[in-house]
Protein backbone atom coordinates (compact mmCIF):
# COMPACT_ATOMS: atom_id res chain seq x y z
CA UNK A 1 0.00 0.00 0.00
CA UNK A 2 1.14 3.56 -0.84
CA UNK A 3 -0.27 6.03 1.73
CA UNK A 4 0.67 9.63 1.57
CA UNK A 5 0.69 10.14 6.06
CA UNK A 6 3.31 8.16 7.80
CA UNK A 7 2.94 4.52 8.81
CA UNK A 8 2.01 6.10 12.52
CA UNK A 9 -1.27 7.51 10.97
CA UNK A 10 -2.44 3.95 9.98
CA UNK A 11 -1.25 2.38 13.52
CA UNK A 12 -2.44 1.45 16.77
CA UNK A 13 -1.37 5.24 17.96
CA UNK A 14 -3.75 7.18 17.17
CA UNK A 15 -6.94 5.24 18.27
CA UNK A 16 -5.46 4.24 21.42
CA UNK A 17 -7.87 5.76 23.90
CA UNK A 18 -11.19 5.68 21.69
CA UNK A 19 -14.23 5.68 23.97
CA UNK A 20 -15.96 3.70 21.57
CA UNK A 21 -13.92 0.40 22.49
CA UNK A 22 -15.27 0.39 25.79
CA UNK A 23 -18.95 0.29 24.93
CA UNK A 24 -19.15 -2.75 22.86
CA UNK A 25 -16.93 -6.24 22.08
CA UNK A 26 -15.98 -6.43 18.29
CA UNK A 27 -17.73 -9.35 16.73
CA UNK A 28 -15.35 -12.48 16.13
CA UNK A 29 -14.50 -11.94 12.65
CA UNK A 30 -11.92 -14.80 11.10
CA UNK A 31 -9.06 -13.96 8.45
CA UNK A 32 -9.29 -14.50 4.81
CA UNK A 33 -7.16 -17.75 3.96
CA UNK A 34 -7.05 -19.84 0.81
CA UNK A 35 -9.10 -19.42 -2.74
CA UNK A 36 -12.41 -17.82 -2.22
CA UNK A 37 -15.33 -17.27 -4.76
CA UNK A 38 -18.13 -14.54 -4.47
CA UNK A 39 -20.16 -12.20 -6.69
CA UNK A 40 -19.01 -8.97 -4.92
CA UNK A 41 -15.82 -8.26 -3.06
CA UNK A 42 -16.16 -5.11 -0.71
CA UNK A 43 -12.66 -3.35 0.16
CA UNK A 44 -13.51 -1.64 3.66
CA UNK A 45 -15.58 -2.82 6.46
CA UNK A 46 -16.97 0.85 7.83
CA UNK A 47 -20.50 2.24 7.01
CA UNK A 48 -19.85 2.54 3.19
CA UNK A 49 -18.73 -1.44 3.09
CA UNK A 50 -21.22 -2.61 5.64
CA UNK A 51 -24.11 -0.59 4.18
CA UNK A 52 -23.04 -2.05 0.75
CA UNK A 53 -22.96 -5.90 1.96
CA UNK A 54 -26.30 -5.55 3.83
CA UNK A 55 -27.96 -3.98 0.66
CA UNK A 56 -26.13 -6.71 -1.51
CA UNK A 57 -27.31 -9.38 0.75
CA UNK A 58 -30.98 -8.16 0.67
CA UNK A 59 -30.89 -8.99 -3.37
CA UNK A 60 -29.24 -12.50 -2.63
CA UNK A 61 -25.65 -11.77 -3.77
CA UNK A 62 -22.94 -13.58 -2.28
CA UNK A 63 -20.41 -10.88 -1.01
CA UNK A 64 -17.13 -11.13 0.83
CA UNK A 65 -15.95 -7.83 3.27
CA UNK A 66 -12.24 -7.64 3.16
CA UNK A 67 -11.08 -5.03 6.32
CA UNK A 68 -7.71 -4.08 6.48
CA UNK A 69 -7.61 -3.90 10.67
CA UNK A 70 -9.81 -5.33 13.37
CA UNK A 71 -13.53 -4.87 13.32
CA UNK A 72 -14.43 -1.06 13.52
CA UNK A 73 -10.84 -0.29 13.34
CA UNK A 74 -10.96 2.69 10.79
CA UNK A 75 -13.17 5.86 10.68
CA UNK A 76 -16.55 4.28 11.38
CA UNK A 77 -15.43 2.81 14.93
CA UNK A 78 -14.07 6.13 16.00
CA UNK A 79 -15.86 9.22 14.34
CA UNK A 80 -17.85 11.53 16.94
CA UNK A 81 -21.13 9.74 16.03
CA UNK A 82 -22.95 12.79 14.01
CA UNK A 83 -25.38 11.64 11.59
CA UNK A 84 -26.19 14.92 9.73
CA UNK A 85 -26.44 17.33 7.07
CA UNK A 86 -22.59 18.42 5.43
CA UNK A 87 -21.57 15.21 3.24
CA UNK A 88 -21.04 18.03 0.56
CA UNK A 89 -19.48 21.10 1.55
CA UNK A 90 -20.61 23.35 -0.77
CA UNK A 91 -22.80 26.36 0.21
CA UNK A 92 -26.25 27.06 -1.80
CA UNK A 93 -24.71 29.59 -3.86
CA UNK A 94 -22.31 27.49 -4.78
CA UNK A 95 -24.23 24.40 -5.40
CA UNK A 96 -26.31 26.64 -7.70
CA UNK A 97 -23.64 27.79 -9.62
CA UNK A 98 -22.23 24.41 -10.38
CA UNK A 99 -25.45 22.66 -10.86
CA UNK A 100 -28.34 24.67 -11.48
CA UNK A 101 -31.14 25.26 -9.16
CA UNK A 102 -32.68 21.55 -9.83
CA UNK A 103 -29.54 20.41 -9.28
CA UNK A 104 -28.79 21.89 -5.75
CA UNK A 105 -32.07 20.81 -4.59
CA UNK A 106 -31.18 17.54 -5.47
CA UNK A 107 -27.99 18.02 -2.99
CA UNK A 108 -30.30 19.17 -0.71
CA UNK A 109 -32.41 15.96 -0.95
CA UNK A 110 -30.06 13.56 -1.34
CA UNK A 111 -27.92 14.78 2.29
CA UNK A 112 -31.76 14.53 3.82
CA UNK A 113 -32.11 11.29 2.35
CA UNK A 114 -28.86 9.69 3.98
CA UNK A 115 -29.95 11.05 7.38
CA UNK A 116 -33.21 9.24 6.98
CA UNK A 117 -31.83 5.91 5.88
CA UNK A 118 -29.47 5.46 8.97
CA UNK A 119 -32.64 5.69 11.31
CA UNK A 120 -34.89 3.23 8.87
CA UNK A 121 -31.94 1.21 9.29
CA UNK A 122 -31.74 1.58 12.86
CA UNK A 123 -35.03 0.95 13.28
CA UNK A 124 -35.90 -1.84 10.51
CA UNK A 125 -33.13 -4.11 12.04
CA UNK A 126 -33.89 -2.67 15.87
CA UNK A 127 -30.05 -1.57 16.41
CA UNK A 128 -29.42 -0.58 20.07
CA UNK A 129 -27.10 2.45 18.82
CA UNK A 130 -27.75 5.53 21.77
CA UNK A 131 -29.91 7.51 19.56
CA UNK A 132 -30.01 10.52 20.90
CA UNK A 133 -30.68 14.76 19.68
CA UNK A 134 -33.16 15.89 17.43
CA UNK A 135 -31.31 17.33 14.86
CA UNK A 136 -27.78 19.91 15.32
CA UNK A 137 -27.21 23.44 16.49
CA UNK A 138 -24.84 25.50 14.63
CA UNK A 139 -23.48 28.04 17.59
CA UNK A 140 -22.11 31.10 16.16
CA UNK A 141 -18.16 31.85 17.60
CA UNK A 142 -18.15 35.62 16.00
CA UNK A 143 -20.83 38.57 15.53
CA UNK A 144 -19.96 37.98 11.65
CA UNK A 145 -20.76 34.35 12.10
CA UNK A 146 -24.20 35.52 14.28
CA UNK A 147 -25.41 37.83 11.39
CA UNK A 148 -24.55 35.26 8.85
CA UNK A 149 -26.88 32.54 10.96
CA UNK A 150 -29.83 35.36 11.53
CA UNK A 151 -30.27 35.77 7.07
CA UNK A 152 -30.18 31.90 6.97
CA UNK A 153 -33.54 32.10 9.61
CA UNK A 154 -35.35 34.35 7.81
CA UNK A 155 -34.64 32.45 5.00
CA UNK A 156 -36.52 29.26 6.62
CA UNK A 157 -33.27 27.08 7.13
CA UNK A 158 -33.71 26.62 10.96
CA UNK A 159 -34.78 28.13 14.51
CA UNK A 160 -32.92 30.91 15.35
CA UNK A 161 -31.37 31.60 18.79
CA UNK A 162 -30.03 34.70 20.13
CA UNK A 163 -27.37 34.68 22.84
CA UNK A 164 -29.81 35.33 25.69
CA UNK A 165 -31.89 32.01 24.55
CA UNK A 166 -28.84 30.06 25.25
CA UNK A 167 -28.66 28.90 28.86
CA UNK A 168 -32.31 28.28 28.53
CA UNK A 169 -32.09 26.01 25.73
CA UNK A 170 -29.07 24.36 28.01
CA UNK A 171 -26.24 25.27 25.24
CA UNK A 172 -24.46 27.94 26.98
CA UNK A 173 -20.96 28.39 26.19
CA UNK A 174 -18.80 31.01 24.91
CA UNK A 175 -21.27 31.71 21.83
CA UNK A 176 -23.29 34.35 20.11
CA UNK A 177 -26.59 32.65 19.16
CA UNK A 178 -27.12 29.60 17.17
CA UNK A 179 -29.54 28.09 14.40
CA UNK A 180 -31.04 24.79 15.21
CA UNK A 181 -32.33 22.35 12.14
CA UNK A 182 -34.43 19.47 12.57
CA UNK A 183 -32.79 17.00 10.51
CA UNK A 184 -30.35 14.65 12.16
CA UNK A 185 -29.14 13.16 15.46
CA UNK A 186 -26.45 11.79 17.36
CA UNK A 187 -25.39 7.89 18.07
CA UNK A 188 -22.62 5.69 19.03
CA UNK A 189 -21.11 4.84 15.75
CA UNK A 190 -19.34 1.43 16.89
CA UNK A 191 -22.44 0.13 18.13
CA UNK A 192 -24.60 1.41 14.82
CA UNK A 193 -21.44 -0.22 12.64
CA UNK A 194 -21.48 -3.96 14.75
CA UNK A 195 -25.52 -3.57 14.18
CA UNK A 196 -25.62 -3.12 10.53
CA UNK A 197 -22.57 -5.69 10.51
CA UNK A 198 -24.68 -8.56 12.40
CA UNK A 199 -27.75 -8.10 10.09
CA UNK A 200 -25.41 -8.46 7.52
CA UNK A 201 -23.85 -11.60 8.87
CA UNK A 202 -27.06 -13.22 9.46
CA UNK A 203 -28.06 -12.92 5.64
CA UNK A 204 -25.05 -15.01 4.68
CA UNK A 205 -22.62 -11.72 4.35
CA UNK A 206 -19.02 -13.37 4.77
CA UNK A 207 -16.42 -10.28 6.87
CA UNK A 208 -13.32 -11.09 7.46
CA UNK A 209 -10.22 -8.90 9.73
CA UNK A 210 -7.01 -8.19 9.11
CA UNK A 211 -7.15 -9.24 5.58
CA UNK A 212 -5.93 -6.15 3.43
CA UNK A 213 -5.87 -6.19 0.12
CA UNK A 214 -2.17 -6.14 -1.50
CA UNK A 215 -3.14 -6.51 -5.08
CA UNK A 216 -5.14 -6.12 -7.49
CA UNK A 217 -5.38 -7.74 -10.95
CA UNK A 218 -7.78 -8.86 -13.47
CA UNK A 219 -8.88 -12.54 -13.52
CA UNK A 220 -10.81 -15.01 -15.49
CA UNK A 221 -14.23 -14.32 -13.40
CA UNK A 222 -13.51 -10.09 -13.36
CA UNK A 223 -11.07 -9.52 -10.55
CA UNK A 224 -8.74 -10.65 -8.32
CA UNK A 225 -7.69 -10.02 -4.55
CA UNK A 226 -4.94 -11.09 -2.64
CA UNK A 227 -4.29 -10.58 0.80
CA UNK A 228 -1.77 -11.79 3.02
CA UNK A 229 -3.26 -15.16 2.96
CA UNK A 230 -6.02 -15.38 0.59
CA UNK A 231 -6.78 -15.11 -2.97
CA UNK A 232 -10.33 -13.69 -3.93
CA UNK A 233 -12.08 -14.10 -7.18
CA UNK A 234 -14.99 -11.56 -8.00
CA UNK A 235 -17.37 -10.56 -10.24
CA UNK A 236 -17.43 -6.88 -8.92
CA UNK A 237 -15.19 -5.12 -6.63
CA UNK A 238 -16.28 -1.88 -4.61
CA UNK A 239 -13.46 -0.12 -2.81
CA UNK A 240 -15.35 1.79 0.10
CA UNK A 241 -12.03 3.00 1.97
CA UNK A 242 -12.72 6.63 2.12
CA UNK A 243 -9.76 8.17 4.24
CA UNK A 244 -7.79 5.19 4.68
CA UNK A 245 -7.66 4.63 0.72
CA UNK A 246 -3.99 3.81 -0.86
CA UNK A 247 -2.99 5.71 -3.83
CA UNK A 248 -2.58 2.33 -5.41
CA UNK A 249 -5.51 0.31 -4.73
CA UNK A 250 -6.58 0.94 -7.52
CA UNK A 251 -3.86 3.22 -8.78
CA UNK A 252 -6.40 5.53 -10.42
CA UNK A 253 -7.31 6.57 -6.53
CA UNK A 254 -3.81 8.17 -6.62
CA UNK A 255 -3.90 12.21 -5.64
CA UNK A 256 -8.19 11.92 -6.11
CA UNK A 257 -8.48 11.93 -2.20
CA UNK A 258 -7.23 13.99 0.92
CA UNK A 259 -7.09 12.17 3.91
CA UNK A 260 -7.41 14.63 7.10
CA UNK A 261 -7.01 13.96 10.27
CA UNK A 262 -9.92 14.76 13.20
CA UNK A 263 -9.19 14.53 16.92
CA UNK A 264 -11.84 13.61 19.86
CA UNK A 265 -11.89 13.67 23.04
CA UNK A 266 -14.32 12.36 25.82
CA UNK A 267 -14.88 13.55 29.31
CA UNK A 268 -15.57 11.84 32.61
CA UNK A 269 -19.30 11.29 33.37
CA UNK A 270 -20.35 14.41 35.09
CA UNK A 271 -23.15 15.45 37.62
CA UNK A 272 -26.09 17.53 37.22
CA UNK A 273 -24.63 20.42 39.60
CA UNK A 274 -21.59 20.44 36.79
CA UNK A 275 -23.75 20.39 33.90
CA UNK A 276 -25.25 23.40 35.47
CA UNK A 277 -22.24 24.96 36.02
CA UNK A 278 -21.94 25.19 32.70
CA UNK A 279 -25.43 26.07 31.74
CA UNK A 280 -24.74 22.67 29.44
CA UNK A 281 -27.45 20.39 30.17
CA UNK A 282 -28.94 19.42 26.78
CA UNK A 283 -27.97 16.51 24.67
CA UNK A 284 -28.53 18.92 21.20
CA UNK A 285 -25.58 17.64 19.17
CA UNK A 286 -23.71 20.76 17.95
CA UNK A 287 -20.98 22.27 16.07
CA UNK A 288 -19.63 26.05 16.16
CA UNK A 289 -19.40 27.94 12.83
CA UNK A 290 -15.63 28.05 12.29
CA UNK A 291 -14.04 26.92 8.98
CA UNK A 292 -11.81 24.30 11.23
CA UNK A 293 -15.04 23.79 13.30
CA UNK A 294 -15.52 22.47 16.64
CA UNK A 295 -18.35 19.53 17.49
CA UNK A 296 -19.56 18.30 20.47
CA UNK A 297 -22.50 17.09 22.75
CA UNK A 298 -23.57 15.21 25.89
CA UNK A 299 -23.68 12.21 25.49
CA UNK A 300 -26.74 9.89 27.36
CA UNK A 301 -24.31 8.72 29.99
CA UNK A 302 -23.25 12.26 30.95
CA UNK A 303 -19.96 12.14 29.23
CA UNK A 304 -19.32 14.96 26.96
CA UNK A 305 -17.36 14.58 23.25
CA UNK A 306 -15.79 17.06 22.08
CA UNK A 307 -13.45 17.04 18.59
CA UNK A 308 -12.14 19.38 16.10
CA UNK A 309 -9.85 19.15 13.17
CA UNK A 310 -6.18 17.84 13.40
CA UNK A 311 -2.85 17.66 12.46
CA UNK A 312 -1.06 17.69 8.49
CA UNK A 313 1.33 15.33 9.99
CA UNK A 314 1.09 12.22 12.22
CA UNK A 315 3.58 10.91 14.76
CA UNK A 316 2.95 10.58 18.29
CA UNK A 317 4.82 13.88 19.20
CA UNK A 318 2.08 15.67 16.66
CA UNK A 319 -0.51 13.51 18.20
CA UNK A 320 0.21 15.16 22.09
CA UNK A 321 0.27 18.44 20.12
CA UNK A 322 -3.07 18.15 19.00
CA UNK A 323 -4.45 16.69 21.96
CA UNK A 324 -3.33 19.53 24.17
CA UNK A 325 -4.44 21.74 22.17
CA UNK A 326 -8.24 20.55 21.67
CA UNK A 327 -7.78 20.61 25.66
CA UNK A 328 -6.82 24.87 25.19
CA UNK A 329 -10.05 24.77 23.05
CA UNK A 330 -12.14 23.22 25.37
CA UNK A 331 -11.46 24.98 28.27
CA UNK A 332 -11.79 28.01 26.48
CA UNK A 333 -14.87 27.21 24.64
CA UNK A 334 -16.84 25.97 28.61
CA UNK A 335 -14.64 27.50 31.26
CA UNK A 336 -16.82 25.87 33.92
CA UNK A 337 -15.73 22.88 32.67
CA UNK A 338 -11.54 23.76 32.95
CA UNK A 339 -11.17 20.96 35.94
CA UNK A 340 -13.04 17.61 34.05
CA UNK A 341 -11.07 15.19 33.45
CA UNK A 342 -10.83 14.05 29.82
CA UNK A 343 -10.73 10.30 29.81
CA UNK A 344 -10.38 9.44 26.30
CA UNK A 345 -8.20 10.82 23.16
CA UNK A 346 -8.03 9.95 20.01
CA UNK A 347 -7.84 11.09 16.65
CA UNK A 348 -8.98 9.30 12.84
CA UNK A 349 -8.88 10.18 9.11
CA UNK A 350 -11.62 12.19 7.43
CA UNK A 351 -11.69 12.39 3.97
CA UNK A 352 -12.02 15.56 1.86
CA UNK A 353 -12.62 15.83 -2.49
CA UNK A 354 -11.27 18.16 -4.76
CA UNK A 355 -14.51 19.72 -5.69
CA UNK A 356 -16.07 19.20 -1.90
CA UNK A 357 -18.85 16.62 -2.96
CA UNK A 358 -18.78 12.99 -2.28
CA UNK A 359 -17.91 10.46 -5.33
CA UNK A 360 -19.77 7.42 -5.94
CA UNK A 361 -19.09 5.55 -9.14
CA UNK A 362 -16.78 3.53 -11.30
CA UNK A 363 -13.57 3.02 -11.32
CA UNK A 364 -12.36 4.41 -15.14
CA UNK A 365 -10.77 1.96 -16.75
CA UNK A 366 -11.74 -0.95 -14.63
CA UNK A 367 -14.99 -2.65 -15.92
CA UNK A 368 -17.04 -4.02 -12.51
CA UNK A 369 -15.17 -2.09 -10.22
CA UNK A 370 -16.58 1.10 -8.53
CA UNK A 371 -15.70 3.73 -5.49
CA UNK A 372 -17.80 5.66 -2.55
CA UNK A 373 -15.62 8.19 -0.84
CA UNK A 374 -15.04 12.06 0.28
CA UNK A 375 -17.51 12.44 2.48
CA UNK A 376 -16.01 15.37 4.37
CA UNK A 377 -16.05 14.49 7.89
CA UNK A 378 -20.09 13.40 7.97
CA UNK A 379 -19.34 9.56 6.92
CA UNK A 380 -22.03 8.21 9.38
CA UNK A 381 -24.70 9.58 6.74
CA UNK A 382 -23.33 9.59 3.90
CA UNK A 383 -21.40 6.73 3.64
CA UNK A 384 -24.50 4.25 4.55
CA UNK A 385 -26.30 6.27 1.65
CA UNK A 386 -23.19 5.85 -0.89
CA UNK A 387 -22.55 2.07 0.51
CA UNK A 388 -26.66 1.56 -1.27
CA UNK A 389 -26.06 3.56 -4.16
CA UNK A 390 -22.46 1.48 -4.61
CA UNK A 391 -24.87 -1.79 -3.96
CA UNK A 392 -27.33 -0.69 -6.68
CA UNK A 393 -24.33 -0.01 -9.07
CA UNK A 394 -23.45 -3.57 -8.75
CA UNK A 395 -26.43 -4.91 -9.41
CA UNK A 396 -26.10 -3.02 -12.51
CA UNK A 397 -29.08 -0.75 -11.38
CA UNK A 398 -29.28 3.34 -11.17
CA UNK A 399 -27.44 4.25 -8.07
CA UNK A 400 -30.40 6.83 -7.43
CA UNK A 401 -28.12 9.77 -6.45
CA UNK A 402 -27.87 13.62 -7.64
CA UNK A 403 -25.76 14.05 -10.60
CA UNK A 404 -23.10 15.98 -8.56
CA UNK A 405 -22.07 13.01 -6.58
CA UNK A 406 -21.63 10.60 -9.49
CA UNK A 407 -18.15 12.72 -11.10
CA UNK A 408 -15.63 13.10 -12.08
CA UNK A 409 -13.82 12.91 -8.90
CA UNK A 410 -10.33 15.18 -9.99
CA UNK A 411 -7.14 14.73 -9.05
CA UNK A 412 -5.76 17.67 -6.32
CA UNK A 413 -2.68 19.17 -7.16
CA UNK A 414 1.01 17.96 -6.46
CA UNK A 415 -0.13 14.01 -6.39
CA UNK A 416 1.01 12.53 -3.01
CA UNK A 417 2.58 15.78 -1.85
CA UNK A 418 -0.76 17.18 -1.77
CA UNK A 419 -1.21 17.76 1.54
CA UNK A 420 1.24 21.11 0.96
CA UNK A 421 -1.82 22.71 -0.20
CA UNK A 422 -3.82 22.18 3.03
CA UNK A 423 -0.95 24.03 4.79
CA UNK A 424 -2.09 27.46 3.57
CA UNK A 425 -5.78 26.40 3.55
CA UNK A 426 -5.31 25.93 7.22
CA UNK A 427 -3.57 29.29 8.01
CA UNK A 428 -6.40 31.05 5.80
CA UNK A 429 -9.10 29.13 7.37
CA UNK A 430 -7.76 30.03 10.88
CA UNK A 431 -7.37 33.53 10.09
CA UNK A 432 -10.81 33.70 9.04
CA UNK A 433 -12.30 32.28 12.00
CA UNK A 434 -10.96 35.24 14.11
CA UNK A 435 -12.66 37.59 12.25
Amino acid sequence: MRRIFSDFAYGAGPRQGCWWDETIAAPDWPIATGDIQTDVAIVGAGFTGISAALHLAESGVAVTVLEAGAPGWGASGRNGGFCCLGGIKLNDAQKRRRFGKDGAKACDEAEVEAVDLVGSLIARHGINADMHSRGETRLAHSTRAMDALRREADKGHGRLHEKHDLEAEGLNGQFLGGLTSDVGFALNPRKYLFGLADVAAAMGVRQFRDSAVLRLERGRRGHVLHTAQARIEADTVLICTNGYSSEDMPPWLAGRYMPAQSSVMVTRPMSDAELRAQGWTSDQMAYDTRHLLHYFRLMPDRRFLFGMRGGLFSSPRVEARIHARMRRHFDAMFPAWAEIEATNLWSGMVCLGRDLVPYVGPVPGTPGMFAGLAYHGNGVAMGTYSGRALARLALGEPAGLPVAMQGPLRRFPLGRFRRVVMQPAYLAYGLADQL
